[in-house]
């Protein structure tokens, strides 16, 4: 059931108004995709501000003011057990470090946390469209149509603000915050991640004290299958822990 947390947050709420689970979605997703994994608990599945029909942010914001910005609709609530998909699990890192009263334990899948390949470089016409516009020679227009051509499915897919979000967060850096992550973590990961890689999943791993990464044979990005299972099974098993 679609509800209103606080004032412009939107989440499909299951079973009882005394949520114990938080479920955080990946970019260009919403809430909706945690519908199988949410059976038979008491959870919040989040439409993050500019998904699903939650409006944008005001400004470009970054997984840090997602963070804030949810501790303070959650404020007098929890603690959850937070499973975080992709930029979702960006944003659940965040939360359990600057907001650990409203996090009891993690359930990580496909987050890009940690790279464990340098990133690539900026494409060649890019590069000579930002020279040639910072010499006053190329038309902004003709720079941000290069910029478009040249980026990913999910950057030319954005619109407005959700667009110089993207920017912010893909550049974003979480070794320090993995570090001081102080309550229990399982991370879930598809063996064959092409958006999330299962060796940056692996760094990630390493930082996190006491982390468990299980690995699915077979498992994507995408929250489906016997990825879904195992995601499903570690949230049970945190939430027995935590009785």
């Amino acid at each position: 059931m679609l509800t209103v947390v606080a004032g412009d947050l939107l989440a499909d709420r299951t079973g009882r108004q005394d949520s114990d689970v938080l479920a955080l979605h990946g970019w260009m997703r919403t809430g909706a995709d945690f519908a199988r994994v949410l059976e038979g608990h008491d959870g919040l599945a989040v439409h993050l501000p500019g998904f699903g029909t939650t409006p944008p942010p005001p400004e470009a914001w970054g997984s840090e003011e997602y963070a804030d910005h949810l501790a303070g609709a959650l404020s007098g609530t929890g603690p959850y057990v937070v499973v975080g998909h992709s930029f979702g699990g960006r944003v659940a890192v965040r939360l359990a470090v600057r907001h650990p009263w409203l996090v009891r334990s993690l359930v990580l899948t496909g987050a890009p946390l940690v790279r464990a390949t340098p990133p690539p470089a900026p494409a060649l016409r890019v590069r000579v469209a930002k020279r040639l516009h910072a010499a006053h020679l190329l038309p902004t227009a003709v720079l941000e149509r290069a910029r478009r051509n040249a980026g990913s499915e999910d950057y030319r897919a954005a619109q407005g603000v959700m667009r110089d979000v993207f920017v912010r967060v893909v550049n974003e850096d979480y070794r320090e915050d993995l570090a001081r992550i102080a309550v229990p973590v399982t991370m879930v990961w598809g063996e064959l991640d092409d958006s999330a890689p299962l060796a940056g999943a692996r760094l990630a791993a390493d930082l996190v004290p006491g982390a468990r990464l299980e690995v699915v044979a077979g498992g994507g990005h995408l929250l489906t299958g016997d990825l879904e299972d195992r995601v499903a099974a570690a949230l049970s098993e945190h939430l027995e822990r935590d009785r």
